[in-house]
């Protein structure tokens, strides 16, 4: 699961009216986001009752396993009494939302990104009619658009609210997603690489490693299975990826 500190305090700010978050108020947020992850674990129904089960459906391929999150309604100690009851539509609805991904990830038009899947695990007294509802209702706006050579559906998971959560809000949703735009992030992460590298800034204490003592090849081999997961998030988007892949492994094949 990646969550990074430039979404975190955007959300703060935005969403909580937050001006100046501290560290804490950024804790609580990823900690808000860790125990909804948990709760078909810790409260177990019928399905996503082990860790594995519920990962492994977000991930066709193993390569692409980086998952972002969202929340729904977010809420603090002062802000908790504002927000107003949820439906199972209004949660489904939002956590499809850029804003409210935790994740800076902006989606370029150029490369088509969308979903590979998603999970939706949906808090508090839910009758499963409104989520197949919901569900409908979403297919019929195109509100979500998933990989071309793979299932378009959103998985949902109905977890129970524990006793101690007293919040006003009937109903509220954790997102966990596999989608394409992550990819973004790995770029940003390559570009800012590739500036400091030409500099050769902070490497005089990588220099005093073992590893690292006669050359950096390690620092640049890394870099380039960076880049390598870059471009396999971005093939994903396309209609023959899996195409691709296999003959990939044909040509491995042949001698």
């Amino acid at each position: 699961v990646v969550l990074d500190n430039t979404a975190l305090n955007r959300i703060a700010a935005e969403r909580l009216k937050i001006q100046k978050p501290t560290f804490s108020q950024i804790n609580q947020l990823v900690s808000t986001i860790m125990a909804a992850s948990t709760t078909t674990l810790r409260y177990p129904g019928y399905m996503n009752n082990d860790l594995i089960g519920m990962i492994a459906s977000l991930i066709p391929i193993p390569r692409l396993h980086f998952l972002m999150t969202g929340y729904t309604p977010l809420t603090t100690d002062t802000t908790g009494a504002s927000v107003r009851k949820t439906t199972v539509l209004d949660v489904m609805r939002r956590l499809l939302q850029p804003k409210n991904v935790m994740v800076s990830t902006p989606r370029q038009r150029h490369h088509n990104h969308c979903y590979i899947s998603i999970l939706n695990i949906i808090q508090g007294e839910v009758d499963p009619t409104q989520v197949h509802k919901s569900l409908q209702r979403i297919r019929e706006r195109k509100l979500a658009q998933f990989i071309p050579w793979g299932p378009a559906s959103i998985q949902v998971a109905l977890s129970r609210k524990p006793q101690s959560d007293q919040r006003v809000n009937r109903v509220s949703g954790l997102m966990l997603a596999n989608h394409t735009s992550i990819s973004s992030l790995f770029e940003s992460t390559c570009s800012q690489f590739d500036k400091l590298r030409k500099r050769e800034a902070f490497l005089e204490q990588f220099k005093k490693e073992r590893m690292f003592s006669e050359d950096l090849s390690e620092l640049d081999d890394s870099r380039e299975v960076v880049q390598e997961l870059t471009d396999e998030y971005i093939a994903s988007t396309r209609a023959d990826y899996i195409s691709r892949g296999s003959a990939k492994v044909e040509g491995a094949a042949k001698p």
